[in-house]
């Protein structure tokens, strides 16, 4: 079995479950305000508008969504309530299709090894739990992977990795807190590479209230580690908690203005109706999303796969 089908078999169930609260209040909400009329109208696009838009789709992109809609109605003359999900769903598909989302299998094919992970995103959004399910996903798949604890700054998040790394049973390389994040990279990464590892993931901390020093800490890191690797990081992986909303349009934000933020990881997704956030997010920073957690569970971390999650949340 693969490294995808590790993250893919057996999971549309747990999909289904984790968009359950999004879909539930979405689709009622625009059956509700369709009901009782037959065509698609000006008051039925301004509802489905504030329908998006407080499911956290985000207003510029709700606005395209409304007017690739209205673009159909015009063309078309005359379109039926009962088309609209249909209409929707089509058109949030073509919105996401506009970046790249969905993730090939092959993703680990890079000519250079190790494949570099450099995990970025503020305190408490679920990142040291995705680091510590990607390097179980990547361990099962036969990957031989290294953590690094580079989030120097909190105790806290030093333990937890060390959790992880024990239960996933791979190595973590970790200094005393307060060390310098880049010295950190730099031995994880010279000890993955002694090693002969497939993958390393670094944590780094997540501090938002000086951008200036985020940033530099984030470039001290990159730097420090292309000493070794000159295309490390391969990944710069932004986790934002989907159930947050707007803040996590806000953290996106900020992270992708520090730093070269190439990929995200959507998190908590199952305890919450603000599913909109992948589609808005995904479509405002034309960033892929690559991951999603719609779960406790190990497993609850999945690739992400637009067809899939657009399933979940209309069928």
């Amino acid at each position: 079995m693969g490294l995808f089908d590790f993250f893919k078999s057996g999971k549309k169930e747990a999909l289904d479950k984790g968009l359950e609260k999004t879909k539930e209040s979405v689709l009622k909400r625009i059956a509700r305000s369709i009901a009782g009329k037959s065509k698609v109208d000006d008051e039925v696009l301004d509802n489905l508008e504030e329908i998006l838009i407080t499911s956290d789709v985000g207003v510029d992109t709700t606005l395209r969504i409304i007017e690739r809609i209205e673009n159909r109605v015009a063309k078309d003359k005359f379109i039926g309530t009962d088309e609209l999900q249909k209409i929707l769903r089509e058109e949030i598909m073509s919105l996401l299709a506009e970046n790249d989302n969905d993730i090939s299998e092959n993703f680990l094919d890079v000519q250079t090894k190790p494949y570099v992970i450099m995990v970025v995103g503020v305190n408490g959004v679920g990142k040291t739990t995705t680091i510590g399910k990607l390097a179980a996903k990547f361990k099962a798949a036969g990957k031989r992977v290294y953590l690094g604890a580079a989030d120097t700054f909190r105790a806290a998040a030093i333990e937890q990795l060390e959790v992880w790394a024990q239960r996933v049973d791979v190595p973590l390389v970790k200094q005393q807190m307060g060390s310098d994040p880049a010295s950190v990279a730099y031995d994880t990464l010279n000890s993955a590479i002694a090693n002969n590892a497939d993958v390393v993931i670094i944590d780094t901390a997540g501090r938002l209230h000086n951008k200036v020093n985020l940033m530099n800490e984030l470039t001290k890191i990159k730097r420090v580690m292309q000493k070794l690797i000159p295309e490390a990081p391969h990944e710069i992986l932004l986790v934002l908690d989907a159930s947050t909303g707007q803040n996590a349009f806000e953290q996106a934000k900020q992270f992708t203005k520090a730093t070269e933020v190439n990929a995200l990881a959507l998190t908590k997704l199952d305890g919450t109706a603000k599913g909109g956030v992948v589609i808005g997010i995904s479509d405002q920073f034309k960033i892929p999303v690559k991951y999603i957690g719609v779960g406790e569970g190990i497993d609850d971390l999945q690739f992400f796969n637009k067809k899939d999650f657009i399933d979940s949340l209309f069928d």
